[in-house]
């Protein structure tokens, strides 16, 4: 039990003590359950609990809501509190804080607060259920069970296969049966994202260009719609994509081009939404070379690929009905005696020169290659994404991933697609400013950086691949800023982030209602 003069300290000061409330005790090891909470609308009101944990109170008679609100303050959103024993099926039980009830859509912060807040509250709790080291742990769906189904599969998540000391694999269980269906939807739309942050994750030796289409060939295999192409070097020089082979030429890794087909439509013939993802496996920058601090996040180089990948491997769980085709250009770019050169001049598959002034500024040469390929298929729509830029990075951050595009449609579908996902997007300029600065150049008929450097480096990429594209929906997503998390987003631990890979599945989801709409 507290003592009174503790409480009284922690209520005038507002924060959560994690010390034992009356009737607590270390929990043994047995099965954890995390409950929600809502924030009284007004100051000094009683808590609300969501339905899930009335009724759990109610199955302890009324001793949940007595040592909540005896035992410290009302629970802020994200704040927690554990108690011990109150049940013989959960020893454990984690009461997390969701914020306001009828939090909903914030035109300020472009994302659905509500389901921010129970990813982000379910996410703590389950950390602190793996924390007591209980393998196994039921979360209450919170009125949104996509949501904390999310929240607890991207909160548990972390790379640790090559550590010999691990943290215990945490299950987390819908509890009750209500929202089972979307609980299981949740679960795939995490899964995905973390299948992309394993990938961006995994040091380079462990994910090259073969072994990372490998990986991905080995999640689709079980989908009979799927067909999957692990193209060698021999057929990228059939296509010409001359400006991929320059960047992968470099290295000792061989080239791979990674082709996926997703046949989910009704008719095959349907045209596909086209995703492309620049795929440097390792980035040193090649004869540009890089500085060396932190120059081993580059094994992450490859978050384009990884996150349009991951989102066909849950397109395809999901059984969406649309076709989709997946593209990506995977090599390394490394500095040797056959590395471009600044100043070299390579052609690429449309024909275009493109003169490489800075070799650090691959992913283009990589993607532009991808682009032409791309128009082969009569895309419903194409959009890539790559860690591009770190101009990106600069204007951005990692609030949100730029896009830069020429259709409205397109545009709006992402951005409603990431209101939804929290995971935002934010649209970027295409003027034609911008692609002035790229066919500006003395050699070829452009160059790979603008000719004003460093100013409006993303939007000046973005120009150079628009060079590259004739379909009228299309959209470039500069994921750099997003890259990696370090406490940005809460529900995601410390590392690479595989972010929008939701966003992309939801937009993916969105283009099928539509058609399902239309017809």
């Amino acid at each position: 039990m507290l003592l009174p003069a503790v409480r009284s300290a922690a209520r005038r000061l507002g924060r959560d003590l994690p010390l034992p409330c009356r009737g607590c005790s270390r929990g043994a090891a047995g099965k954890g359950l995390v409950l929600g909470i809502y924030s009284s609308e007004k100051d000094g009101g009683a808590a609300q609990f969501t339905s899930a944990g009335d009724a759990f109170d109610r199955l302890v008679s009324g001793r949940l809501r007595e040592l909540v609100s005896t035992c410290g303050p009302p629970l802020k959103k994200g704040k927690t509190r554990i108690y011990h024993g109150l049940h013989q099926d959960f020893p454990s039980v984690v009461v997390v804080g969701l914020g306001k009830k009828n939090a909903g859509i914030n035109d300020q912060e472009n994302w659905n607060e509500g389901k921010e807040n129970i990813r982000a509250a379910v996410a703590v709790g389950c950390r602190q259920i793996q924390d007591l080291e209980i393998t196994c742990v039921e979360v209450d769906p919170c009125g949104d069970a996509q949501a904390a189904a999310e929240g607890a599969v991207l909160g548990l998540h972390e790379y640790n296969e090559l550590k010999q000391k691990k943290k215990p694999v945490v299950t987390p269980q819908l509890h009750g049966s209500a929202e089972s269906e979307a609980w299981q939807k949740g679960v795939l739309y995490a899964e995905g994202q973390n299948l992309a942050r394993y990938l961006m994750e995994a040091p380079a030796n462990y994910i090259t260009p073969i072994k990372f289409a490998e990986h991905i060939e080995q999640k689709l295999k079980s989908f009979s719609n799927v067909k999957v192409h692990i193209r060698p070097e021999s057929w990228i020089v059939t296509q010409q994509m001359g400006a991929f082979l320059s960047v992968a030429k470099g290295s000792a890794e061989p080239p791979i081009f990674l082709e996926i087909h997703y046949s989910g439509g009704a008719n095959a013939s349907d045209p596909p939404l086209v995703f492309v993802g620049k795929g440097v496996t390792f980035d040193s920058g090649g004869i540009s070379l890089k500085p060396s601090s932190g120059m081993d996040a580059m094994r992450a180089d490859m978050g384009g690929a990884a996150t349009v990948c991951s989102a066909i491997v849950t397109a395809a769980a999901l059984n969406l009905p649309l076709n989709i085709i997946g593209l990506a250009p995977l090599c390394e770019n490394m500095p040797s005696g056959k590395a471009n050169k600044p100043g070299d001049v390579v052609r690429a598959k449309n024909g275009k020169t493109i003169q490489v002034d800075n070799t650090d500024a691959e992913g283009r040469l990589l993607l532009a290659d991808a682009l032409c390929y791309a128009h082969s298929f009569n895309a419903r729509a194409i959009v890539n994404a790559a860690t591009l830029t770190g101009a990106m990075d600069v204007a951005l951050g990692s609030a949100a991933t730029g896009v830069f595009t020429n259709s409205s449609w397109l545009w709006n579908h992402l951005y409603e697609a990431s209101v939804v996902t929290g995971d935002r997007v934010w649209r970027m300029p295409l003027f034609q400013h911008y692609t002035k600065q790229v066919t500006d150049s003395p050699l070829a008929d452009l160059s790979n950086i603008g000719k004003y450097s460093r100013a409006g480096g993303a939007c000046t990429a973005a120009a150079f691949l628009k060079e590259f594209v004739t379909a009228s929906h299309w959209a470039h997503l500069d994921i750099a800023g997003v890259m990696s998390n370090k406490d940005e987003v809460p529900y995601l631990r410390k590392g690479m982030a595989g972010r929008p890979t939701r966003t992309l599945v939801e937009f993916a989801a969105r283009l099928c209602q539509e058609s399902h709409n239309s017809t």
